[in-house]
Protein backbone atom coordinates (compact mmCIF):
# COMPACT_ATOMS: atom_id res chain seq x y z
CA UNK A 1 0.00 0.00 0.00
CA UNK A 2 1.34 3.38 -1.01
CA UNK A 3 1.27 6.22 1.52
CA UNK A 4 0.30 9.68 0.28
CA UNK A 5 2.66 12.56 1.00
CA UNK A 6 1.35 15.46 3.07
CA UNK A 7 0.28 16.42 6.55
CA UNK A 8 -2.71 15.30 8.50
CA UNK A 9 -5.14 17.75 10.02
CA UNK A 10 -3.89 16.87 13.52
CA UNK A 11 -0.29 17.63 12.59
CA UNK A 12 -1.28 21.00 11.14
CA UNK A 13 -3.31 21.88 14.25
CA UNK A 14 -0.41 20.98 16.53
CA UNK A 15 2.00 23.17 14.54
CA UNK A 16 -0.48 26.05 14.53
CA UNK A 17 -0.94 25.74 18.32
CA UNK A 18 2.82 25.88 18.84
CA UNK A 19 3.16 28.94 16.61
CA UNK A 20 0.25 30.64 18.40
CA UNK A 21 1.82 29.96 21.79
CA UNK A 22 5.14 31.42 20.66
CA UNK A 23 3.41 34.52 19.26
CA UNK A 24 1.50 34.97 22.52
CA UNK A 25 4.83 35.11 24.33
CA UNK A 26 6.66 37.37 21.86
CA UNK A 27 3.95 39.87 20.80
CA UNK A 28 3.54 41.72 24.14
CA UNK A 29 7.30 42.17 24.47
CA UNK A 30 7.49 43.49 20.92
CA UNK A 31 4.70 46.02 21.50
CA UNK A 32 6.36 47.18 24.73
CA UNK A 33 9.65 47.70 22.89
CA UNK A 34 7.89 49.89 20.32
CA UNK A 35 6.50 52.09 23.11
CA UNK A 36 9.91 52.33 24.79
CA UNK A 37 11.56 53.28 21.47
CA UNK A 38 8.97 56.03 20.87
CA UNK A 39 9.56 57.40 24.34
CA UNK A 40 13.33 57.45 23.79
CA UNK A 41 12.86 59.28 20.48
CA UNK A 42 10.50 61.75 22.16
CA UNK A 43 13.07 62.53 24.85
CA UNK A 44 15.76 63.00 22.21
CA UNK A 45 13.57 65.34 20.14
CA UNK A 46 12.66 67.38 23.21
CA UNK A 47 16.35 67.63 24.04
CA UNK A 48 17.14 68.87 20.51
CA UNK A 49 14.41 71.52 20.75
CA UNK A 50 15.64 72.67 24.15
CA UNK A 51 19.24 72.84 22.94
CA UNK A 52 18.04 74.93 20.00
CA UNK A 53 16.23 77.27 22.39
CA UNK A 54 19.36 77.61 24.55
CA UNK A 55 21.57 78.31 21.53
CA UNK A 56 19.09 80.90 20.25
CA UNK A 57 19.18 82.62 23.63
CA UNK A 58 22.96 82.42 23.81
CA UNK A 59 23.38 84.02 20.38
CA UNK A 60 20.64 86.65 20.53
CA UNK A 61 20.16 87.37 24.23
CA UNK A 62 16.46 86.58 24.04
CA UNK A 63 14.25 83.60 23.40
CA UNK A 64 12.25 83.21 20.17
CA UNK A 65 8.61 84.30 19.97
CA UNK A 66 7.60 81.01 18.32
CA UNK A 67 9.13 77.56 17.85
CA UNK A 68 9.14 78.07 14.09
CA UNK A 69 11.81 80.74 14.52
CA UNK A 70 14.30 78.00 15.41
CA UNK A 71 13.87 76.59 11.90
CA UNK A 72 13.75 80.00 10.20
CA UNK A 73 17.01 81.09 11.83
CA UNK A 74 18.61 77.69 11.13
CA UNK A 75 19.00 76.49 14.72
CA UNK A 76 17.12 73.38 13.57
CA UNK A 77 16.92 71.95 10.05
CA UNK A 78 13.28 71.09 10.52
CA UNK A 79 10.81 70.85 13.35
CA UNK A 80 11.19 67.34 14.77
CA UNK A 81 8.31 64.90 14.73
CA UNK A 82 6.68 63.96 18.01
CA UNK A 83 6.99 60.16 17.72
CA UNK A 84 3.97 59.51 19.93
CA UNK A 85 1.55 61.67 17.90
CA UNK A 86 3.58 61.28 14.68
CA UNK A 87 3.08 64.99 13.92
CA UNK A 88 5.27 68.09 13.90
CA UNK A 89 2.63 70.53 15.11
CA UNK A 90 1.76 69.04 18.50
CA UNK A 91 4.66 70.56 20.43
CA UNK A 92 3.41 72.80 23.24
CA UNK A 93 5.58 75.88 23.76
CA UNK A 94 5.97 77.15 27.32
CA UNK A 95 5.52 80.90 26.90
CA UNK A 96 6.79 83.48 29.39
CA UNK A 97 6.54 87.24 29.33
CA UNK A 98 9.79 89.20 29.23
CA UNK A 99 10.35 92.79 30.19
CA UNK A 100 8.41 95.06 27.90
CA UNK A 101 5.51 92.62 27.54
CA UNK A 102 7.12 90.51 24.80
CA UNK A 103 6.04 86.87 24.99
CA UNK A 104 8.77 84.34 24.28
CA UNK A 105 9.13 80.55 24.19
CA UNK A 106 11.36 79.46 27.06
CA UNK A 107 10.66 75.73 27.01
CA UNK A 108 8.74 73.12 25.08
CA UNK A 109 6.63 70.13 26.07
CA UNK A 110 5.10 67.22 24.23
CA UNK A 111 1.49 67.55 23.19
CA UNK A 112 0.98 63.79 23.21
CA UNK A 113 -1.96 62.55 25.24
CA UNK A 114 -1.60 59.73 27.72
CA UNK A 115 1.12 58.33 29.91
CA UNK A 116 4.55 56.86 29.35
CA UNK A 117 5.50 53.35 30.43
CA UNK A 118 6.79 54.73 33.73
CA UNK A 119 3.39 56.31 34.48
CA UNK A 120 4.33 59.96 33.93
CA UNK A 121 2.29 62.12 31.58
CA UNK A 122 3.87 62.89 28.22
CA UNK A 123 2.77 66.50 28.69
CA UNK A 124 4.99 66.81 31.79
CA UNK A 125 8.21 66.03 29.89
Amino acid sequence: MKRKLGFTLIELLVVMAIVAALLAIVAPRYMNRIAVAKEAALKENLSALRIGLDQFYSDRGTYPEALGELVERRYLRAMPVDPVTERRDTWVPVVREEEGGRKVVRDVRSGAPGKATDGTLFASW
